[in-house]
């Protein structure tokens, strides 16, 4: 999920250029810790420019969240797609979903997670660009479950069980397979519950 590589034929439009660059810094290194003259610097623009697009570090922040929401649930539908996940019967493949994001070189976490815990109090914006890519995330998940009277309890469970799981990978690497292990358990338990 790095910045792509300008063709030299198509120069990335400077907005463009500035919101990749302001992702794989604040995703990578965290929000607070990245200052917009980083950003300016590493995205080859002036902080003219950069004011133009974005008139603050605060609507750069919320443009920042609104792409990676873009880009990673384009990812997740993706990578369910490739475990075999299936409406009504593909919650097995949230599991190498994960794992799959889990082993990606750059992967720290969830960015909205991460988004609320630094910043959360500061920017209430931030919270509400982060629960609603949670609401989606579980919209995502309610969909694999088969429909029944519990689908939504299911769903609120195997969404705490994934973030859990994306708060024990990025603390501990190492730890990250029991996590996933932990939520193909859940997820084992509340399908047989429903056969």
């Amino acid at each position: 999920m790095n910045r792509k590589a300008a063709s030299p034929a198509q120069p990335v439009p400077a907005r463009e250029r500035i919101l990749q660059t302001a992702h794989d810094l604040f995703y990578l290194e965290g929000i607070r810790a990245t200052g917009i003259d980083r950003v300016i610097a590493e995205s080859g623009v002036t902080k003219v420019t950069l004011y133009r697009h974005f008139p603050s570090k605060n609507a750069l922040i919320l443009a920042f969240l609104h792409y990676r929401h873009e880009r990673w649930m384009t990812w997740f539908d993706a990578a369910l797609q490739r475990h075999g996940a299936a409406p009504g019967h593909g919650a097995e493949a949230l599991v190498p979903a994960l794992a799959e994001w889990f082993s990606h070189p750059h992967f720290r976490g969830c960015a909205f997670i991460n988004a609320v815990a630094e910043i959360g109090p500061a920017l209430p914006e931030a919270v509400e660009c982060s629960r609603q890519h949670k609401r989606e995330l579980a919209e995502r998940i309610a969909a694999l479950l088969p429909a029944s009277a519990e689908r939504d309890a299911r769903t609120a469970a195997i969404a705490q069980a994934f973030d859990g799981a994306i708060v024990r990978a990025a603390a501990d690497p190492a730890a990250a397979q029991d996590a996933l292990n932990g939520l193909a358990l859940t997820i084992e338990a509340l399908s047989a519950a429903n056969r």
